[in-house]
C-alpha cells in the first residue's frame, strides 16, 4: 500500500515524499483511514512503529480543510504526551508533515521558561502539543483555552500512568468539548489504562500492530537460575567482571529499581534508578549521565526505559522477568543494535519459571542455564 492509496491530500503527500517516506507502516495503514473518518480510535503500538504519523497526518488533513474554508485560527487539536522529549519529537513530525499546508502547531513543556511558549501561543496555532504539567499551568494562567478542540490525542497512555499523570488527565477531560474525536495510544493495556480508555472513547475502532516476537541474532542470551535473595550478589559479581561496560538493568517495579541502585552503591558500583516517580529533571539528568558514560549502570522499569536510546549498549540484564513475554524481546532489543553485538543476561528464580517458559515459547529459542 502507498500513502496515496490512503487518500492523503497532495500537500501532505509532497511533504512525505520530500522527507523520504515511501510507504506507510502497518499502524499507519490501519489508523489513518479510521482517523480520517472522524472515528475514535484505540491504538496499541510500541514506540518506533510510526504511530505519530498515524495520528498527525489525519489531524493535519482535517484541519487543512477547515483552513481552506476560512475558519479562524484557534487550538483545534490537542496532543498530550508524557515527556518533553516526546513532545519535541511529535512537534517535529507535525512540522514535517504540515510543511506545505497553512496548519500551524505549538509545543509546550515544563523545565524551561514559559515566555517563548506563551508568545508562540499568542501568535496563534491550530495544534497544541503539550505535557500535562505545563498545559495545566498555562491554562490556569489564562494563556490557553480548549473550547475549540475537535481532536484530542493521548499518546503513550501507559507511560502517563507510570509517571503519575492519570489524575491530571482526568482533571483535563471535563475542560474539553464533549463533541470531539479522541485518538488513544498505548503500548500496553494494564487495567487502569483500559478503564481510562473506556471513559474517554466513544465506540472506538481498535487498531494495533503485533509486538515483535524475535530477538536479533547479534544478541547473545544467557540464563542464570538463581533464587530471589541471591540475585543481588550475582548482579554485583557480574558487574564487577564487566567493569568497563555500560549496563542497563531491568527491574519489574519502581521500588525494586531504587532498592537495586542502593545495593550497587553500597558495593561501590556507580548506578542510578530511572522510573516514573522521579521528577522530569531527575530523569533527564540520569539519562544524560548514562548516555555520556558518567553513570555506568542504569536500573530502569520497562516504561521508563523507553527514553533510553543508545546505539552501542553492550549489556542488558533482566534482574526480574517481565510479566508479559513480548516485553522481554523489547528489553533485549536495547542491545545488539545497528550491527553491534550485544549480550542479554537473565536472572530466573523458581517463582519466575512460568514467565521463562512463555518467553521461550514466544521467541522459539530454548535458553540453557549457565553453570554457576
Amino acid at each position: 500500500m502507498t500513502f496515496q492509496e490512503l487518500n492523503i491530500s497532495r500537500p501532505i503527500l509532497q511533504a512525505l515524499t520530500e522527507k523520504g517516506y515511501a510507504t506507510p507502516t502497518p499502524i499507519q495503514e490501519k489508523a489513518i483511514p479510521v482517523a480520517l473518518r472522524g472515528k475514535d480510535l484505540l491504538g496499541t503500538a510500541q514506540t518506533g512503529t510510526g504511530k505519530t504519523a498515524a495520528f498527525a497526518i489525519p489531524i493535519i488533513q482535517q484541519l487543512e480543510k477547515e483552513q481552506a474554508s476560512g475558519k479562524q485560527r484557534a487550538i483545534k487539536a490537542l496532543v498530550l504526551t508524557p515527556t518533553r522529549e516526546l513532545a519535541a519529537q511529535v512537534g517535529d513530525c507535525f512540522r514535517d508533515y504540515a510543511a506545505r499546508t497553512r496548519v500551524r502547531h505549538v509545543v509546550i513543556f515544563g523545565g524551561v521558561k514559559q515566555k517563548s511558549q506563551t508568545d508562540a501561543l499568542a501568535r496563534g496555532a491550530d495544534i497544541l502539543v503539550a505535557t500535562p504539567g505545563r498545559l495545566n499551568d498555562l491554562m490556569n494562567q489564562g494563556f490557553i483555552r480548549l473550547d475549540n478542540v475537535r481532536h484530542f490525542v493521548l499518546d503513550e497512555a501507559d507511560r502517563m500512568l507510570d509517571m503519575g499523570f492519570i489524575a491530571d488527565i482526568k482533571r483535563l477531560l471535563p475542560k474539553l468539548p464533549r463533541e470531539r474525536q479522541t485518538l488513544f495510544f498505548s503500548a500496553t493495556m494494564p487495567p487502569a489504562i483500559a478503564e481510562l480508555a473506556r471513559a474517554m472513547l466513544r465506540d472506538p475502532v481498535k487498531v494495533g500492530v503485533a509486538p515483535v516476537a524475535s530477538v536479533v541474532d547479534t544478541v547473545e542470551q544467557r540464563l542464570y537460575r538463581v533464587e530471589k535473595q541471591e540475585k543481588k550478589d550475582l548482579l554485583i559479581s557480574l558487574l564487577k567482571k564487566e567493569n568497563e561496560k555500560s549496563v542497563l538493568v531491568f527491574s519489574r517495579t519502581k521500588h525494586g529499581a531504587d532498592k537495586i541502585a542502593r545495593v550497587l552503591t553500597r558495593a561501590g558500583i556507580g548506578s542510578e534508578a530511572l522510573h516514573g516517580n522521579k521528577s522530569q529533571g531527575a530523569r533527564e539528568r540520569a539519562l544524560a549521565n548514562f548516555k555520556s558514560g558518567k553513570t555506568r549502570v542504569m536500573i530502569a522499569t520497562d516504561i521508563a526505559a523507553r527514553g533510553i536510546d543508545i546505539i552501542d549498549l553492550p549489556l542488558v540484564i533482566n534482574y526480574d522477568l517481565p510479566d508479559v513475554a513480548e516485553t522481554y524481546v523489547h528489553r533485549v532489543g536495547r542491545t545488539g543494535r545497528a550491527g553491534n553485538t550485544g549480550m542479554a543476561l537473565t536472572f530466573c528464580s523458581r517463582e519466575e519459571e512460568s514467565m521463562m517458559r512463555d518467553i521461550q515459547k514466544l521467541t522459539g529459542k530454548k535458553l540453557y542455564p549457565v553453570a554457576m
